[in-house]
């Protein structure tokens, strides 16, 4: 192949026949093997790599990899060649010589940004302190200031097509927010730089390079779709204008919550999978359980949220007392909520205790990691119930109760070092999260009835 050449079009040579082309963009989102030519063009971007002509710092340290990306396209003169680009940064740069941008404007972003991050670290540092008198209001201080902070950044982003229309990532998405990341896929960027160069998008394909994630769910080398979560509303109003296969069949809708317990101080409800218990600090209209019940209390609370992902018992408080009450059984183990999960693999031991702080980070990826000098304190019981040949099943007990914790738990070399199944975030895809919260015990904070509710498990 040929060294690149404005704009960044690297050519096949020998040029590919015309019967080499495809006749057809294959959906992003179809896990099939990628087109002959956008492997050919993917291979000639690994051997670089490979080769070190590209800088990867980083990339090699455990749980450093990342996304790369080819699309194989068409000059208006006919030559045909690709386009290269990389998930988020590469080598803590957005910017690098011969790949495709990202799709905002990088001063304007220096212009709120950093800034934004500051202040919301000060809000931390202040919600933090158990000195400080207005914690209440320093938090609503601190959810404001991220969802505008958010809107900013998600309103510098452009998404063109292929009819020459534009759309912010904010409009995009609305009435919800868009979520971390959406938009910093390597996919996008690649299609925003062919219309903006005026080239005919041919063929895709998008691989993982460097090292595994730490639950192991990727290979160097290895090809993989679009994910629906960061582009599933992204690519396909990018792609209008194209003549594109259709997409592999979508979701099922989402169930309706089922009401299981309802009275003049609180709810329980049987949440089902893919609802979020309440909407994002980003997106206050989204539609969740909190939001479909509201309408029997407007002062309607999550008393602990349940990732959206996962199904099982919810408990939600009608005012502000009763929220309070509740959470203090929770923080003195006066009350639990007992999680069913089976994980990939075996794991050692048949129970224990796992103590790892979690850290939720301010940027674009907002990833929970395990980080024993900044985190906050995460504790998880669990036990074992039952064993196969490749899967265990466990009770979960969450002692503090954190976004991802027990799945971050799960999976964590320090923790059970084994996946949720069907954790697209922290081990493999699948037809659903297999974590379910199954049996909730509490004592009623008005009645003093020490009440349990049960959730068959529907896996």
């Amino acid at each position: 192949m040929s060294r690149l050449s404005p704009p960044h079009v690297t050519y096949f040579a020998p040029p590919p026949s015309p019967a080499e082309l495809p006749s057809r963009l294959a959906s992003p989102f179809d896990p099939s093997p990628p087109h002959p030519l956008a492997r050919r063009a993917a291979e000639d971007l690994q051997s670089q790599l490979r080769r070190g002509d590209i800088a990867t710092e980083g990339l090699d340290a455990p749980g450093g990899g990342k996304m790369f990306g080819v699309l194989v396209v068409a000059t208006e003169d006919g030559r045909v060649g690709y386009l290269r680009a990389f998930s988020g940064m590469l080598n803590g740069r957005w910017h690098v010589e011969g790949f495709a941008p990202p799709l905002f404007d990088s001063a304007e972003r220096d212009t709120f940004w950093p800034e934004g991050q500051a202040a919301l670290r000060e809000l931390e540092s202040r919600h933090a302190d158990p000195r400080e008198p207005a914690r209440a209001e320093v938090e609503h201080l601190r959810a404001e200031r991220s969802r505008q902070l958010w809107r900013q950044l998600t309103d510098s982003y452009v998404l063109p097509n292929a009819r020459g229309e534009q759309q912010s990532l904010t409009s995009l998405f609305e009435p919800e927010a868009p979520p971390g990341g959406a938009g910093d896929c390597a996919a996008p960027k690649l299609f925003a730089w062919a219309y903006a160069h005026h080239l005919r998008p041919l063929a895709l394909a998008e691989f993982w390079w460097g090292a595994p994630p730490l639950t192991g769910e990727r290979i160097e080398g290895g090809y993989y779709p679009a994910c629906q979560r960061k582009c599933g509303r992204v690519l396909p109003y990018m792609l209008e204008g194209l003549d594109v296969e259709p997409a592999p069949p979508g979701p099922e809708p989402i169930e309706e919550p089922r009401l299981v317990f309802e009275d003049d101080w609180l709810l329980v409800v049987d949440k089902p999978p893919g609802l979020p218990s309440a909407p994002s600090r980003h997106a206050r209209q989204r539609d969740s359980v909190l939001a479909r019940f509201q309408q029997r209390s407007t002062e309607l609370s999550v008393v602990f949220a349940l990732d959206a992902e996962a199904s099982g018992l919810l408990l939600l408080a009608r005012d502000a007392e009763t929220l309070a009450a509740l959470r203090r059984q929770f923080a003195r183990r006066e009350a639990d909520l007992r999680h069913v999960a089976w994980l990939e693999g075996s794991i050692s031991g048949d129970h224990g205790v796992i103590e790892l702080p979690l850290r939720t980070d301010t940027d674009e990826q907002f990833r929970h990691l395990i980080d024993p000098a900044h985190g906050k304190r995460a504790v998880t019981e669990w036990q074992v119930t039952e064993r196969t040949d490749t899967r265990t099943r466990v009770t979960l007990i969450p002692r503090t109760r954190l976004a991802h914790q027990l799945r971050a738990h799960a999976a964590h070399p320090h923790g059970l070092n084994a996946a949720i199944v069907g954790d697209a975030l922290y081990g493999h895809d699948g037809p659903r999260l297999q974590l379910h919260a199954e049996t909730l015990t509490f004592t009623h904070p008005r009645t003093g009835k020490r009440l349990t509710f049960e959730s068959r498990p529907p896996f």
